[in-house]
């Protein structure tokens, strides 16, 4: 069975490369606008993994990243940052808050495959 992604950003061109990326590289890819709606899909089905936005409307990637590890089934399950963002400061907090790793914008495709495949295994 594929390995399931939500990935979350506000910039549909951002998750679309995202999601052209990783569906080549075999992974099934649910996409949403921002953290709100990114919480709301990771309620309603089964993630093997996350990549978020850190800037965005409605719920940041911080605010999302905290409150998918206060439920049970989002504990282990790794969650990366997308960013723009390379502020020694932000990468803390959102290590503090949960985040498995960090990826600066804009990204490399293969350099986004081997980090996926390394973390799901």
């Amino acid at each position: 069975m594929k390995k399931r992604i939500l990935a979350v950003d506000d910039s549909p061109s951002v998750r679309q490369m995202v999601k052209l990326t990783l569906t080549g590289a075999g992974y099934d890819i649910v996409e949403a606008g921002d953290g709100a709606e990114g919480l709301s899909k990771a309620k309603a089905t089964t993630l093997d993994m996350v990549v978020t936005d850190l800037n965005m409307p409605v719920m940041n990637g911080l605010g999302l990243i905290r409150e998918l590890r206060k439920l049970p089934a989002y504990r282990g399950v790794p969650i990366l940052f997308l960013t723009t963002e390379s502020d020694p400061e932000m990468k803390k907090q959102a290590k503090a808050a949960g985040a498995t790793g960090w990826i600066t914008k804009p990204f490399q495709q293969d350099q986004l495959v081997a980090i996926v495949k390394k973390v799901l295994g």
